[in-house]
C-alpha cells in the first residue's frame, strides 16, 4: 500500500495542467525557471509554485549552474511512474556541444551512435587542443569508441537541421548559442577523478537512452 500511495501522490502532483506542461518540457532536458516561464508563457510566481510542488514530490530537483553559478537548472528525476516520454521531431543530425569539446560531448556522441541511427557529431565553443585523457580512459572502461574524434569549433560543425544539445552549463549560457535541448552534466575534467568521468558516462547514457527512441516523427 505504501507504493500505491506514493504513486497516487505522484499522479496527484501531475494532475494540474501547468505542472504536467513543466514535466513535459523537462522530459526533453534541463531548463532554468526563466527558460521554462518563457517557453510556457507562464508568470514566474505561478511557475515557482508548480516547481515547488514537483520538487516536494521528488519529481524534479534543482541544481546550481557550473557556468555563471547564479543560475539554477531544473532536472526531471526518475520515479515509480517510469519515464515521461513524448515523441519529438526527428532531426537530420544531433550535435552535442560543450565548451572545450574534450570530454562530455565526445562521450555523448559515442553513446548516441550505439543507440540511434541518426548521425551525431560534437563541437565546442572554445575547443581544447585535444581530448582529455580521462575521457579516453573512461571510454575504454565503458566500451566506447573515440577513435578519430578531435575537438572542433562549433561554427565549423553546425548545420541547418541539427538538433543542438548542450551538455555543458557554460556553453549553454554563452550569448548567441541557442540550444534545442540542455543536459546539465557536471564537468569531469574539472574534478579529474575516474569516478567523475564514470558518473558523466552513466548520466549521458541515461539521457541518450531516454531521448533517442523519441525522435521518430517525420
Amino acid at each position: 500500500m505504501a507504493q500505491v500511495e506514493r504513486r497516487a501522490a505522484l499522479h496527484g502532483a501531475l494532475s494540474d495542467p501547468g505542472r504536467l506542461a513543466v514535466v513535459d518540457l523537462l522530459s526533453r532536458g534541463d531548463a532554468s525557471p526563466s527558460e521554462l516561464a518563457a517557453e510556457l508563457g507562464m508568470p514566474s510566481n505561478l511557475l515557482a509554485h508548480h516547481v515547488n510542488v514537483l520538487v516536494e514530490h521528488g519529481l524534479v530537483e534543482r541544481t546550481p549552474s557550473e557556468g555563471d553559478r547564479r543560475r539554477t537548472y531544473l532536472r526531471l528525476l526518475p520515479t515509480e511512474l517510469g519515464p515521461f516520454t513524448t515523441a519529438l521531431p526527428r532531426p537530420l543530425r544531433v550535435l552535442f556541444v560543450c565548451t572545450a569539446n574534450s570530454a562530455r560531448s565526445h562521450l555523448a556522441v559515442a553513446l548516441w551512435r550505439a543507440a540511434s541511427t541518426i548521425p551525431a557529431v560534437s563541437a565546442g565553443t572554445h575547443p581544447a587542443p585535444g581530448i582529455d585523457p580521462g575521457a579516453i580512459a573512461a571510454a575504454v572502461r565503458h566500451g566506447l569508441d573515440l577513435r578519430g574524434h578531435e575537438p572542433r569549433r562549433l561554427e565549423a560543425v553546425r548545420r541547418d537541421g541539427d538538433l543542438v544539445i548542450t551538455v555543458c552549463d557554460r556553453a549553454h549560457e554563452e550569448v548567441g548559442l541557442v540550444a534545442d535541448v540542455h543536459w546539465s552534466i557536471p564537468d569531469p575534467v574539472r574534478v579529474g577523478h575516474d569516478d567523475a568521468f564514470d558518473r558523466a558516462v552513466t548520466e549521458l547514457g541515461r539521457r541518450v537512452a531516454d531521448l533517442a527512441p523519441r525522435l521518430v516523427v517525420s
